[in-house]
This record gives C-alpha cells, sequence and structure tokens, in this order.
C-alpha cells in the first residue's frame, strides 16, 4: 500500500503561531482545501502523520520505521503546497528516490529497505525541481498566497465535471468560471468571476443581495448572509457564517462574522466569532510597513495585515481590532479603542490582566459548538490543557 506520511522536521510550525498550537501545519486550509486535502486528492492515497512527540491529534500519527512493514512511504514536509508538476514527479519516484530544491529536500519515497536506522535513511537517486516550489512559512502567507491557491484548487476540484446550474436570478460575469456543487443555493446576487473564480461547495447558502468578486471559495455548508461584499482572494471555510465586508481573508472553518463590520488580509481559525461590528485595520495610517508579533520577536510582513487569529477566540461586539494584530487560541476579546497588537492565548479582555478561567473556557467552548450540532472532544481538551499550561 503507499501511503502519505506528513513531517514537520523542516517545517518550524512555531513560525506559524497560533495556528499550529491545535493543529498539524498539513491541516491548515488555503485555497478552498487544507494542504492535507490537496496532496490526498493529488497522488490518491491516504495520508498519516509522523510521531515527533507532539501533544496534537495522534488519531493519524505513525512512527515510521515500526510502521513500514510492506508500504511505500511519500515523506512530504507539512506546510509545501502541491501542484501538478510536483505531484507528477512524486509519483514517478521509486524507493530511495527524493524530490529537492536547493538546500532542502521536498518528498522522500521509501520502503522498509531504505530505513537504515530511526534516523537515517538511504538515498539512492536525487531529483531537483525546477519550478518554484510553493509553501507557507508564517501565518501572513495564508492570505498572501490565497489567490494562487483558490486558482489551483478550483482547477483540482472542477476537472472533468459540470457546475450545478446559475439560477437566472443572479447577475453574472464569466459565468464559465464559476462552479456551484450540487444542494448550493444562490439567488438574487451578484457574482463576478473575471479576475478569478467562485467556488461555491455543496449545501452552501449565499443569500439575496450578495455580491461576490473572485477569486473566491465558499465551502460546503457556509452561509453568506445578505447584502455581503466579498472581495478576492476570501476563503468561507465549511460550516462559517459570514457577513458585512470581507476582503482577502481566510476562514478556516466553523467560525462566524455574521454581522456588519470590515475584516481584510486576516486570517480566522476555526470555532471563531466576530462580534458585530467588529472591524479590522489592514493598512497603517502613514502606509509603512505592517511589524507582526511572533514568538521569535515582530516581523516586517510588507504594506497589508489584518488580524491574525487562533481557534475558539471571541471579539465582542464593535471590536477595533489594530493592523496587525495576533490573537491567541482561546480568547474573550473586549475593550475600548484599538486592540493591543499581540493578545495571549486564554486571554479575558485585551490587557491581559485577567485571564480565562480553564473549566470556564471550556464549558465557553462546548456551548458555542452545540449551535453548530458539535461538542468539545476529548482531544481537543487534552490540546487546550496543554496550551493553558504552557502558553
Amino acid at each position: 500500500m503507499e501511503k502519505i506520511v506528513f513531517t514537520e522536521e523542516f517545517c518550524q510550525p512555531e513560525n506559524l503561531f497560533p495556528f499550529t498550537l491545535t493543529r498539524q501545519v498539513q491541516d491548515i486550509r488555503i485555497g478552498i482545501l487544507t494542504i492535507r486535502e490537496k496532496w490526498e486528492m493529488f497522488l490518491k492515497m491516504p495520508s498519516f502523520d509522523k510521531f515527533e512527540d507532539d501533544y496534537k491529534d495522534l488519531d493519524r500519527a505513525i512512527v515510521v520505521d515500526e510502521a513500514i512493514n510492506d508500504d511505500v512511504l511519500y515523506l512530504v514536509h507539512g506546510n509545501v503546497l502541491p501542484t501538478p508538476k510536483l505531484a507528477k514527479l512524486v509519483k514517478k519516484l521509486s524507493p530511495g528516490e527524493f524530490i529537492s530544491v536547493p538546500e532542502k529536500a521536498v518528498v522522500y519515497c521509501i520502503s522498509k529497505n531504505e530505513v537504515l536506522d530511526p534516523n537515517n535513511l538511504k538515498v539512492t537517486n536525487t531529483i531537483e525541481l525546477d519550478t518554484e516550489m510553493k509553501e507557507i512559512k508564517y501565518p501572513w502567507n495564508i492570505f498572501q498566497m490565497n489567490a494562487w491557491a483558490i486558482e489551483q484548487d478550483y482547477a483540482l476540484l472542477t476537472k472533468k465535471r459540470e457546475s450545478h446550474p446559475i439560477s437566472e436570478t443572479n447577475k453574472v460575469t464569466h459565468p464559465k468560471n464559476i462552479f456551484i456543487e450540487k444542494g448550493a443555493q444562490v439567488e438574487h446576487c451578484y457574482l463576478n468571476a473575471s479576475e478569478g473564480p467562485i467556488y461555491i461547495g455543496r449545501n452552501a447558502v449565499v443569500m439575496e443581495g450578495c455580491m461576490l468578486r473572485g477569486p473566491i471559495a465558499i465551502c460546503e455548508d457556509a452561509v453568506v448572509k445578505m447584502g455581503t461584499k466579498i472581495y478576492g482572494a476570501t476563503t468561507v471555510g465549511p460550516k462559517c457564517v459570514v457577513g458585512g465586508e470581507i476582503k482577502n481573508s481566510v476562514f478556516f472553518g466553523y467560525s462566524n462574522k455574521a454581522h456588519d463590520g470590515y475584516l481584510g488580509d486576516s486570517v480566522i481559525g476555526e470555532w471563531c466569532n466576530l462580534g458585530a461590528g467588529t472591524t479590522n485595520s489592514n493598512l497603517k495610517n502613514n502606509a509603512s510597513d505592517v511589524f507582526v508579533w511572533t514568538p521569535r520577536g515582530a516581523m516586517d510582513v510588507g504594506l497589508k495585515c489584518g488580524v491574525i487569529m487562533g481557534d475558539y477566540s471571541r471579539t465582542a461586539i464593535n471590536t477595533s481590532i489594530n493592523t496587525g494584530t495576533v490573537v491567541g487560541v482561546s480568547c474573550n476579546v473586549y475593550g475600548a479603542g484599538l486592540l493591543p497588537k499581540y493578545i495571549s492565548s486564554f486571554s479575558w479582555g485585551c490587557e491581559g490582566i485577567e485571564r480565562y478561567r480553564y473549566e470556564k473556557a471550556l464549558e465557553d467552548i462546548d456551548s458555542w459548538k452545540s449551535l453548530k450540532n458539535e461538542q468539545i472532544t476529548e482531544n481537543e481538551k487534552i490540546i487546550l490543557k496543554h496550551i493553558f499550561d504552557h502558553y
């Protein structure tokens, strides 16, 4: 059997804080799909995670030298985004061969014969990748590369398939670049795909009066409320509910921005909620570069960056989010004026004076999840306890 095994050895997942506190790098959504889903679709094989003593979900974790048996494994760095050309090269690999770019191996192909010991693999041949390798290194790369990623995923998901018919109640520009999955409801909307594709997932609802300008992905079971304005390149993940004005932002899934307010050049994790009127700044008043907090110090990310928000965090109504703000995991954010540029995990308020009580945080997360017919899992509790104790 052939399997994908993701590894974080060279991904530096700490650089993708706060999203890698609660997930493996390969489970980050960019474009329409997660990185894991992209690789599984391209290579048509299941994926697992190399066990590296992490506290995250261990359901997929394997120890390579113990689990390989008669399988052929493709070891893939979790932050690498597949392309048709890269996937084609991977499919041609034989055990002992690997694909590389300067100073870095991208994909190894191994069988049990190549495992000399747990930290030593036998290599027989190196294949150089002669095109640019696409990878995410920092959280702002997610929205910076989202237009490209939507184009790639759109081509992958719609190849040799026909869109569900577009209702005549919609005003449509460039309909050949629009794909609507079965069960989606889109009526009395403006759909402009002249500058990028529009993908609307299965059972998604785009209500009356919405204006969508591609590239845009509205994923499965998502809801776009009446009169919403969405610019490219934006991804609304599964079961998200969005409204107001959104530009070049990614919602991973299960999160809400259900009311008016602006969100731009931002990444929102899972199970977040932006209170009514919450608005972020994505451009400084003097039009200078934005510096963003990271665990290794502030970094210049370029001209635009809104908010980077970890899973399970929420804002109060009319919250004003500063340019380039980072919000950790499970924060209850409120306060007058602009928020500080960094809000640590389990903050109650915005100044770090109070901390969310752990049991109360779990109770509130479970309440929010129940609104989408889900409940907090034991694995989530383990992950959250680790974050509470160590971050």
